[in-house]
């Protein structure tokens, strides 16, 4: 018989049998597609003591949450002697968090004996975010303490300038060694306060100093002042040590405001001075005008004279001898005066 023959005698199969077998190899495709693209992650967790089951490795690449990232970090913690769930970590994931900085700063906060739980971690995590900070690098403060520089030389500003009571300005720099306070560092002040208060207090010490010889020889009493303000209160640091790095004289603020003052004064009694010369000259510009006029008046008086000698003749109460007389001592009187004047000269 042939095979085509033996196909024609056979009973046909029926469709619901071929479905169930279509579906059995589909499920069996899949199921060998997730083995082998999980099989790996899931054993290396299982050898390293961190086990992890194939349903939470689904879940986590159906969320689209990178399980292999996942699975490293909890295994990471599971060799630290730190057990954090994988729904824990993933969560942290997907609320925008850096697992991996979170595991390594629990690690490192457990090695030092610093409490640190993993709910205080993530917040410091989700805090820092996108400013250039990490919770990894708080806890690395808080274990290996920082310096300051104040003020901040990428201002551009390598001294504070502070005047002392004797008008003498003294210019310092302070280094102040720090350490992150992780109770505070969630919604605490940043290194820009530090350096402000810190400034600040520089400015108050040396201002209350008597002479600037005070501060020069003590340095450290600038050290106490500014420890004793409090500067590090509600920021997300703890002060050590405030060290004053450099000190050194600037300038005569005094003399020069002193100097400044006095040419002040100056200028004002240069213009007080010329107020009253202004007004002296209008006072003798007044007098002048006021003998020309006076001159003025003579001049009328003496041009009545002749009119009062006609009169006189036509009324008979001036005679030609008189008036000869008048005229001779007239002119004896031109000459004494010329012969006065030439005399004088």
């Amino acid at each position: 018989m042939s095979f085509s023959k033996f196909l024609a005698a056979s009973p046909p199969v029926p469709t619901t049998t071929l479905i169930v077998a279509c579906v059995v190899i589909l499920f069996g495709l899949v199921l060998t597609y997730l083995l082998l693209k999980f099989f790996k992650t899931w054993l290396r967790a299982r050898l390293s003591q961190a086990p992890v089951s194939f349903g939470s490795l689904i879940g986590m690449w159906l969320r689209k949450v990178p399980f292999g990232l996942i699975v490293d970090c909890r295994i990471t913690a599971k060799k630290a002697g730190l057990d954090y769930s994988t729904e824990l970590l993933e969560a942290h994931y997907l609320s925008g968090g850096d697992v991996g900085d979170v595991v390594l700063a629990l690690i490192a906060a457990d090695k030092a004996g610093i409490t640190l739980n993993f709910d205080r971690a993530c917040a410091i995590d989700l805090a820092t975010k996108d400013t250039g900070k990490t919770v990894l690098e708080a806890v690395r403060t808080s274990i290996n303490p920082k310096v300051i520089d104040c003020p901040n030389p990428n201002t551009g500003i390598n001294k504070i300038t502070a005047v002392a009571k004797d008008g003498i300005a003294v210019n310092a720099r302070a280094r102040v060694t720090v350490r992150t306070n992780l109770d505070r560092f969630v919604g605490g002040a940043t290194e820009e306060t530090i350096i402000a208060r810190v400034g600040e207090g520089i400015v108050t010490s040396v201002g209350s100093a008597e002479s600037y010889k005070a501060v020069l020889e003590n340095p450290d009493s600038i050290s106490r002042l500014v420890l004793g303000k409090g500067v590090d209160s509600a920021t997300a640091f703890e002060i050590l040590s405030i060290d004053i790095a450099d000190v050194d004289v600037a300038d005569n603020i005094g003399a020069r405001l002193q100097a400044e003052q006095a040419e002040a004064d100056k200028q004002i009694a240069q213009a007080k001075a010329e107020v009253r010369r202004a007004a002296a000259v209008a006072a003798e510009q007044e007098m002048s005008a006021r003998t020309q006029e006076m001159r003025a008046k003579v001049v009328e008086a003496e041009a009545q004279i002749p009119m009062a000698i006609a009169e006189a003749f036509r009324n008979g109460n001036l005679g030609v001898m008189d008036y000869v007389k008048y005229q001779n001592i007239k002119s004896d009187t031109k000459m004494r005066d010329s012969i006065a004047g030439e005399d004088s000269e």
